[in-house]
């Protein structure tokens, strides 16, 4: 059988889904990871314990491990292992996306300097240093404008700006996020912000081009001043012509990244000039949302096929299930204590809902966005279309009890 290199950051959701994945296809994985992940499996042939901050570290320990165990492929599972996986990759001679393009894909500034010298479709943006003025760097987007960190991802920092006078407490704010995350004095990118929905588009990338796994409306507007993203639903209830258009600016920046390998899950705005690209990832959808896809008759999970893409298996026939899905990542109300979750049993009585699933213990802190780095948990459902989809989600989220206790 052959065997994967599987990064799988402490932080991520995914593991256990990966690693069932590879049960299910009877396939062998050298894991990665920053501390023993207590997943029990016999396809699990070693773990190697390294510092997922420190890709070129990580990846050196893999490729070392990989001499005992050979590997057939290597995947990040989420961003903190999309690095070490390309890194990986090149050193073992596998399919793989060029180090540089990922590196780009986990530096918004980087990203948004390829995206403009290719043409691609996106907001206005400017480099913002520390020392630099706010003021000066903000007139040149406009309001109002979007601050965001570099490095950081799910929306963590993220703050929209209406005006001068609540910049310099955003930037203040943001910058003690990024002390707190380790990257104090990292700089900062200032976009202008875009009016419209936003969608999420699943792919895979490969020598045959771009292939749209899964188009998701994201129906809760994301209008600020913080980011947190709650609704996912697929199919798109968009016009067709404008999805179309999506899939051909995701295509002009893969390629203005240089991404050619793999998973890609993309965000983009539909704004009354037309689309624009947020970001792309390098990797497929986070947190538990990819177990609302499923592909083929088998309607086997999106980790058995990135696994089946990774290694060159015939994919024939896994075509996204046709019936309406979605999730619901749970917002934080509050910062403070998790004391409890109630009302689950209710929730599972939601018609259509399929999936509830908590992911923060009780007795750890929460806290929303823009500080906050989790989400509380995520809620699955299925149905004949997409309205009786999110219609299930908001129902079973607002009849959970979400108990806190304020610091």
């Amino acid at each position: 059988m052959p065997t994967i290199g599987l990064i799988v950051p402490t932080s991520s959701y995914r593991g256990p889904d990966f690693v069932a994945a590879a049960d299910e296809l009877g396939v062998d994985l050298v894991l990665v990871a920053d501390a023993s992940l207590g997943i029990a499996s016999g396809r699990i042939l070693d773990v190697v314990i390294a510092d997922c901050a420190d890709a070129a570290g990580a990846a050196g320990a893999l490729v070392e491990r990989a001499q005992r165990h050979p590997l057939a492929a290597v995947i990040g599972v989420d961003d903190a292992g999309v690095m070490i996986a390309a890194l990986a990759a090149a050193e073992l001679g596998l399919s793989h996306n060029d180090p540089a393009s990922v590196a780009a894909t986990r530096d918004k500034l980087e990203m948004r300097r390829l995206l403009g010298a290719a043409g691609v479709a996106q907001p206005k943006y400017q480099e913002h240093r520390a020392g630099d003025s706010p003021a000066r760097n903000a007139e040149l987007i406009g309001y109002p404008l979007v601050v965001k960190p570099v490095s950081l991802s799910g929306s963590r920092g993220v703050v929209r700006v209406d005006d001068r006078a609540g910049l310099e407490e955003a930037v203040a704010r943001i910058e003690a996020i990024q002390a707190e995350a380790g990257i104090a004095g990292e700089r900062l990118v200032f976009e202008e912000y875009l009016e419209g929905p936003e969608i999420a588009v699943e792919g895979l990338l490969s020598v045959n081009g771009l292939e749209v796994l899964a188009i998701f409306d994201k129906p809760d507007p994301l209008d600020g001043p913080f980011f947190e993203e709650t609704l996912y639903v697929m199919p798109s209830r968009h016009d067709p012509a404008v999805l179309n258009d999506a899939v051909v600016e995701i295509e002009a920046a893969t390629a203005a990244l240089g991404l050619a390998f793999g998973p890609i899950h993309a965000e983009l705005r539909l704004t009354p000039a037309g689309v624009k690209v947020i970001e792309v990832a390098a990797r497929s959808i986070g947190g538990l949302c990819g177990r609302s896809l499923k592909f083929g008759m088998l309607a086997q999970s999106l980790e058995v096929l990135l696994l089946r893409a990774a290694l060159g298996m015939n994919r024939r026939g896994m075509r996204p299930v046709g019936t309406a899905s979605g999730a619901m990542m749970i917002p934080i109300p509050s910062d403070g204590i998790l004391q409890a979750v109630r009302n689950r049993e209710a929730v599972a009585e939601v018609a259509g809902v399929v999936e509830l699933t908590i992911t923060t213990p009780i007795g750890r802190r929460i806290r929303p966005l823009p500080e906050g780095d989790r989400y509380l948990g995520f809620i699955i459902a299925r149905g004949d279309t997409p309205d009786a989809v999110e219609e299930a989600l908001r129902e079973a989220n607002s009849l959970l009890d979400i108990r806190i206790d304020p610091i």
